[in-house]
């Protein structure tokens, strides 16, 4: 049977990112600071280093700089390691000009790099979702069945289809059926597969195992195919043998503010659907020898707390509370991410017209996404819009009502923003 070390492991870097903006205004999707010290792209690298899976290459294209410095400083192996974690981003050659159009056309552009590494399968993930999987099962699934494609597929709920790939299975496995993101009634109700009324979909969590030689036809032999959703797994399963890998452990789509929110808050909870301490399965990160937080005479209730913060008289609840934050007395966070902050501000480089990095005296944040570097002035008052607002102010952004501040801005201090603001 083939061995692990026989796949590439290729990591889609994702695009503009719109949906999560203005959390991507600055930086592509899996370079998203999560849980307070991590990053998105943290959770397929961690998956590969686990399963077993050392050879990497990430595609980036939009805001990469601070994600190409991520994995760099991060995931290095030592002269006597076979292992890489490349980056292959975007770049304009004598065969194309062009961006990359999609997510298949990105590794189309690549086949060069995926031919080089001489590897017997390419594992396709997305660089954007948390989950923590195993990708030994999937590989051994593969090669049992002698599949052309292998595709991970778990329970979806109704509400969830919609945003996703559906698909239906035989008995044996094989993927008979495709359809990405269906919104019709109709089509939706062609592919339910289970008979649990809160899950009776199967759907797509956008990993693809393939059989490398395989890839590279149909990447070839299908020019105008620029996505695996929507193009090239829809014409597959008439021309290849393409089966459905089972999983139902957690697995969630970071793709909105709101997804994003909710995740994150998820993990404050006593026992938290995805669990960082795992310790035989850990989730990397990049080493800050950060000192450890210092809390002063304050009260915190299912917060989740990272390295080197200094918290003063504060009132925290279900929040998550990044590296370096800075809270001054009086402040009340309920129901909130703090970012937290990329350094330390030195008191010969404050700027006494500024409030300083971190957030102010007696303010009270709620519902509320704070990204990295913001200051915020004492008395500041944020509260959430109802569910379903959008909004765009120069200094904030309210997604489907929760308010998010983007990285590096300033609110002076008496600064309210909410409903009856």
């Amino acid at each position: 049977m083939p061995a692990m070390n026989d796949i590439l492991a290729v990591i889609l870097g994702g695009g503009r990112g719109s949906r999560l903006f203005p959390l991507t205004k600055l930086r592509s999707k899996p370079a998203v600071p999560i849980a307070g010290k991590y990053r998105l792209i943290d959770i397929p690298i961690s998956n590969c280093i686990n399963s077993g899976v050392y050879r990497m290459d990430v595609l980036t294209q939009f805001n990469s700089h601070s994600l190409h410095r991520h994995i760099n400083e991060t995931y290095n192996f030592d002269k006597f390691h076979t292992g890489f974690v490349e980056i292959l981003a975007a770049e304009q050659t004598l065969e194309s000009a062009d961006w990359y159009q999609g997510t298949a056309d990105a590794l189309r552009k690549q086949i060069f790099q995926i031919r080089s590494s001489r590897a017997k399968y390419v594992l396709i993930l997305a660089g954007d979702h948390l989950y923590r999987m195993d990708y030994v099962p999937m590989a051994e699934f593969h090669w049992e069945h002698n599949a052309d494609i292998t595709v991970a597929v778990q329970p979806v709920r109704r509400e969830e289809a919609s945003r996703l790939g559906i698909l239906k299975r035989g008995q044996d496995g094989r993927i008979s059926n495709f359809a990405e993101k269906p919104k019709d009634p109709a089509v939706l109700s062609e592919f339910i597969s289970r008979p649990d009324e809160q899950r009776p979909f199967l759907g797509s969590m956008g990993i693809y195992l393939f059989n490398t030689q395989v890839l590279i036809d149909l990447l070839r032999n299908n020019p105008r195919f620029d996505d695996f959703g929507g193009d090239i797994i829809p014409h597959a399963i008439h021309h290849c043998a393409v089966y459905g890998f089972d999983f139902d452990g957690y697995w969630r789509d970071i793709g909105t503010i709101r997804s994003f929110y909710e995740a994150n808050l998820e993990l404050t909870c006593q026992n938290p659907p995805f669990n960082f301490f795992d310790t035989r399965q850990p989730v990397y990160t990049h080493s800050r020898f950060l000192p450890g937080s210092v809390v002063e005479d304050s009260t915190l209730r299912d917060v989740l707390l990272a390295d080197g913060c200094q918290i003063h008289q504060a009132d925290i609840t279900h929040s998550v509370i990044g590296v370096r934050s800075v809270i001054a007395a009086g402040t009340k966070i309920k129901d909130s991410i703090l970012m937290g902050a990329d350094y330390y501000l030195d008191e010969a480089e404050a700027d006494p017209a500024k409030p300083p990095i971190g957030i102010g005296s007696r303010c009270h944040i709620e519902g509320t996404i704070i990204d990295k570097n913001a200051r915020l002035g004492a008395d500041v008052v944020i509260r959430p819009f109802p569910s379903g607002t959008d909004y765009t102010n120069e200094n904030w952004v309210v997604q489907d009502g929760i308010v998010v501040i983007p990285k590096n801005v300033v609110l002076p201090s008496g600064t309210k923003i909410g409903p009856s603001a």
